[in-house]
């Protein structure tokens, strides 16, 4: 595990996500790591230093001082630490970190702290939407820490919307994935890799609508790691629930594949990789309904128009742009792969079969081959964050040539 034998420093401040950091402790430990809880005076209104403490197997500390009069050093609690997780980030003390308020254990020890700050805010949405809010967590990764952004959902409060702390497996990961990528080469530094995730969806009247069950997993998992080798990723996605987190990740949200279509030639031009792993829809009503079809008949007939291809698209117009597509089969796999990536005009093709088991839609796993016009490569089955691993290890051998 990429935490085993790192000491992970967990500030916990006072907010309702605080119950969550059970599930963190746990995950942390599990990997190898050890672990260290400090808490806010408020957090204890949340949860108990007994409950933490009994899953970190360390004392938990609230305030400089014991009981018995001994002092608990922030020095020497900042300077341990291999990484500062503070998580949930209330407003207050994401305010007090940015602007050098030092009221408490917890601030005296981020501010002693040499290690990697990572914040995972939690708030409700107002207060998560509000300038301030935006203004001190652009500062905080001004001062170089890595914010882990709240997800949507619902809140405390009963509202629903963006403020939520991520879930604590987003954290652990988030942690892990810096530990593995330290001294990691930025291979693709300077480069812009544009990326088409997800399914689109084609109107059939105003509440329904064609599409499939692509959930941008693949795609999103692509950009994320484009983006941690230094990559300007454009991610134009199709409806999905996935979330991009890193800050070289630039989102553009469509629904149909004209939208879609119409995004990527906005900036196919200045495009140095681009990877179509969307699943668009071959075919669109040629009509939308301006009104819900209401269901007055036993049958209903609706006639499709074909959408535009954009991978063909892109093919023709490539100038430059090393271009990988994506085949999903079900029979004949490798003669239809390879056939897309000749007719298409791609430098790449990445096939999936969905007689895999553990590959395909809405799986966290998948298993790939890989084909250029004279290489052949097939990979075991993985999960999705590895097999984005093994696609720009391969773009990035054929870069080189």
């Amino acid at each position: 595990m990429s935490v085993s034998g790192k000491k992970i420093l967990i500030a916990v401040s006072g907010g309702i996500a605080a119950y969550k950091i059970h599930f963190l402790i746990r995950d942390f430990i599990k990997k190898g790591a050890e672990v260290q809880v400090v808490m806010t005076p408020d957090a204890e209104h949340f949860v108990t230093k007994l409950s933490l403490s009994t899953l970190s197997k360390k004392p938990v500390y609230t305030d400089f001082y014991n009981e018995n009069g001994s002092w608990n050093s922030h020095v020497e609690l900042g300077l341990w630490a291999d990484a500062m997780v503070v998580a949930p980030c209330t407003a207050n003390t994401l305010a007090k970190m940015t602007h050098g308020m030092c009221d408490n254990l917890v601030l005296a020890t981020y501010m002693s702290a040499k290690c990697p700050v990572f914040i995972a805010p939690a708030m409700d949405l107002d207060m998560y939407d509000h300038p301030t809010t935006r203004q001190n967590l652009d500062l905080a990764e001004d001062f170089g820490h890595i914010i882990i952004p709240a997800e949507s959902g619902e809140l405390a409060s009963g509202l629903i919307g963006q403020g939520r702390m991520a879930e604590p497996e987003t954290i652990s990961k988030t942690v892990e994935d810096f530990f593995d990528n330290q001294g990691q080469k930025n291979t693709l530094v300077g480069k812009t890799v544009l990326i088409t995730a997800g399914p689109t969806y084609e109107a059939i009247d105003p509440v329904r609508f064609i599409g499939n069950h692509s959930s941008g997993k693949m795609g999103f998992s692509l950009a994320e790691e484009a983006a941690k080798r230094g990559a300007r990723v454009i991610l134009v996605s199709g409806p999905s629930a996935q979330i991009a987190h890193h800050k070289n990740i630039e989102l553009h949200q469509v629904t149909s594949a004209k939208e879609m279509l119409d995004k990527v030639f906005e900036f196919y031009e200045n495009t140095d990789v681009a990877i179509a792993s969307a699943a668009v829809a071959d075919y669109a009503p040629m009509e939308i309904a301006k009104e819900k079809i209401k269901k007055n008949d036993e049958n209903l007939t609706i006639e499709l128009v074909k959408n535009p291809d954009i991978l063909k698209t892109m093919g023709e117009q490539k100038t430059h742009q090393f271009l990988v597509g994506f085949a999903l089969e079900t029979q004949n796999e490798e003669e239809n792969a390879k056939g897309k990536l000749q007719k298409k005009n791609l430098d790449m093709i990445v096939l999936n079969s969905l007689r895999d088991a553990g590959a395909g839609f809405k799986n966290d796993t998948n298993k790939i081959r890989i084909f250029t016009k004279t290489e052949r490569k097939e990979f075991e089955l993985k999960s999705k964050d590895d097999v984005a691993k093994d696609i720009l290890n391969f773009v990035e051998h054929q870069l080189l040539k």
